[in-house]
């Protein structure tokens, strides 16, 4: 039996709206309301069944996206000695347009199941020996989370150091750490 090319054109228009006719349940509405119908689990999500407590337990990765429902805040500051490493050498310029130190690079990460960091570079622009101090604020959407203090092992005239100093448990979420000379 033969096909005509007309008949072709019907089945291939039949088909296409089969295929739309199976897929409307999929995407079926009530009138305001979105849904969407899982076809592999048949369940229906709708605005009111997806996010936050409706498919988990409500964890600190959920908090990361609704900073403002964290409210821990670690009372005092933290007083550390981190270990700082020599990675080479500055001009020695410190004067009165040059700061004695300056940091450097700071950046903020987290330790995966451990605390957040903040890894940065301190440069000693001047001739003498300095025994810096750096005050790091983590906070959390512009709150406070954790107040650190860094007191740094003397370091030499023209020396570049790296170190990192640690704040608050991963457990708690910080979006930034402001790190600042507090002394020389």
């Amino acid at each position: 039996m033969k096909i005509s090319p007309l008949c072709r054109s019907h089945r291939s228009l039949l088909a296409i709206a089969l295929g739309f006719a199976m897929t409307l349940p999929l995407f079926a509405q009530t009138p305001g309301e979105q849904q969407f119908r899982d076809p592999k689990t048949g369940q229906i999500w709708t605005p009111d069944n997806v996010g936050v407590g409706k498919s988990g337990p409500y964890t600190a990765a959920d908090r990361a996206f609704n900073p403002q429902d964290q409210t821990a805040v670690i009372r005092g500051t933290s007083v550390q000695v981190p270990v700082a490493t020599i990675l080479g050498s500055v001009p020695i310029t410190a004067g009165p347009t040059v700061p004695i130190a300056t940091i450097d690079d700071a950046s903020l990460s987290a330790v995966p199941g451990q605390r957040w960091q903040v890894v940065l570079y301190l440069n000693n622009n001047s001739a003498g020996t300095i025994g810096p101090v750096i005050d790091c604020r983590f906070t959390n959407a512009s709150n406070p989370v954790e107040e650190v203090r860094a007191n740094l092992p003397p370091v030499g005239p023209g020396q570049r150091v790296g170190l990192s100093i640690y704040g608050p448990q991963t457990t708690l979420f910080v979006d930034r750490a402001d790190c600042r000379l507090a002394s020389p």
